[in-house]
């Protein structure tokens, strides 16, 4: 069985059909932390995209034949950084809400935690549902609108907005119970 090198220290053990994954990592990780790098200007940060950009690699296999493969890999790290900026955006604001609040009703750094971790865990919900239905969650949740705004904004049927806000609530209920039971 061959071996899936990390940082050099570290293996991990690779079924053989994943050796087009080690290629890719040996012939283009260092290309993707320096492209990280240059995007957020943080050495750890670029590592750890950079990484988290070959696990999902070996998740998501990619396909058998990569004619570009710097530009695929791009597009994967593109996505886990627009993620982060997501999450960092959605943690200040919580922070800068936390820091408008008189210092006797603020929570306590435990439940400021708590409420961080939980934030997150949304925003990922959110972020797999599609687009739409995404839109009117945060229409309906966030902005306070009506069914028949958002459907008139987004310029659908009262239905197709009940439909999605439905598999919103759904995939939020399904968050609740397996994360926060």
């Amino acid at each position: 069985m061959m071996q899936l090198i990390l940082n050099n220290e570290t293996t991990l053990p690779m079924p053989p059909d994943r050796a087009p994954i080690q290629q890719l990592y040996r012939s283009h990780h260092t290309w993707l932390q320096s492209w990280l790098y240059r995007r957020v200007n943080d050495r750890c940060d670029a590592a750890d995209l950079s990484q988290d950009t070959f696990v999902k690699l070996l998740t998501h296999a990619p396909p058998a034949e990569l004619r570009e493969p710097r530009a695929y890999l791009a597009t994967i790290a593109r996505r886990l950084l627009l993620n982060l900026y997501r999450r960092r955006s959605l943690e200040q604001a919580y922070l800068k809400a936390l820091a408008n609040m008189p210092e006797d009703q603020a929570p306590s750094a435990e439940y400021q935690a708590a409420l961080l971790e939980a934030l997150n865990a949304v925003d990922r919900v959110l972020a797999r549902l599609p687009g739409k239905a995404r839109r009117a969650f945060l229409m309906s949740q966030v902005e306070g609108f009506s069914q028949e705004q958002i459907a008139q904004e987004m310029g659908v049927t009262v239905r197709s907005v009940q439909r999605w806000l439905v598999r919103a609530f759904e995939e939020c209920i399904v968050l609740a119970s397996g994360e926060w039971a």
